[in-house]
């Protein structure tokens, strides 16, 4: 596996789902990377300093040499298409590659506004609509719950970038109002992913449902 020349930089928000699939997989390839936290309440994601790495004020981001990225599932398919050569994380086949693809289209999707949505209200006070984004999430567990039955993965026998993607606002969803109870082959899956060497958990708050 290439490493890169000098550790990546990582711009986080320590309880931002997005910024931990970025640490995550990060630590899950073994690349060698330095937090930055960035104080959204300060609206350091807002000067022009880091607007003119993440043009939308997107957290996390990433600065890889001379390669500067924004967006947590971007950053994803970056990283394993320019570190994991042996084409793992993200498949060269065309079948399977679009499988992931459609997974991360979930995160960005359901996942973001419902597990993830939920979870801005309880933690960090975000003037949504809870009871929706619960039912979005209850939508998209119903449809991942059975998808799940068995011991493998998103896409099959091995993990990829889709299980990174959706792994954290699942692992948080309770904090949200999600009880993940109902869901035993989801939580299964957490489990396995968690004992995936190079595993590093998201900082957890004191909400809980």
């Amino acid at each position: 596996m290439p490493v890169p020349a000098q550790p990546i930089r990582l711009y986080r928000v320590a309880l931002s789902g997005h910024s931990h699939r970025v640490e995550l997989f990060l630590s899950l390839l073994g690349l060698p990377f330095e937090r930055i936290d960035i104080d959204l309440a300060k609206g350091e994601s807002r000067t022009p300093e880091y607007l003119a790495r993440s043009p939308f004020g997107q957290v996390p981001a990433i600065e890889d040499g001379d390669v500067t990225l924004a967006d947590s599932n971007a950053i994803l398919v970056y990283l394993a298409s320019r570190y994991d050569e042996a084409g793992t994380w993200l498949p060269r086949d065309p079948v399977a590659a679009a499988q992931v693809q459609r997974w991360l289209s979930v995160a960005a999707g359901f996942l973001a506004y419902g597990p993830a949505a939920a979870r801005l209200v309880t933690v960090f006070g975000a003037k949504l609509d809870q009871d929706n984004a619960k039912a979005i999430a209850a939508r998209l567990y119903k449809v991942l719950e059975p998808h799940l039955a068995g011991d493998g993965f998103l896409t099959g026998a091995r993990p990829t970038i889709a299980d990174v993607a959706l792994y954290t606002y699942t692992a948080v969803a309770p904090e949200g109002g999600v009880s993940l109870a109902p869901y035993p082959n989801i939580r299964a899956w957490l489990g396995r992913v968690e004992a995936l060497p190079g595993f590093v958990p998201i900082q957890r708050t004191a909400v809980a449902a």
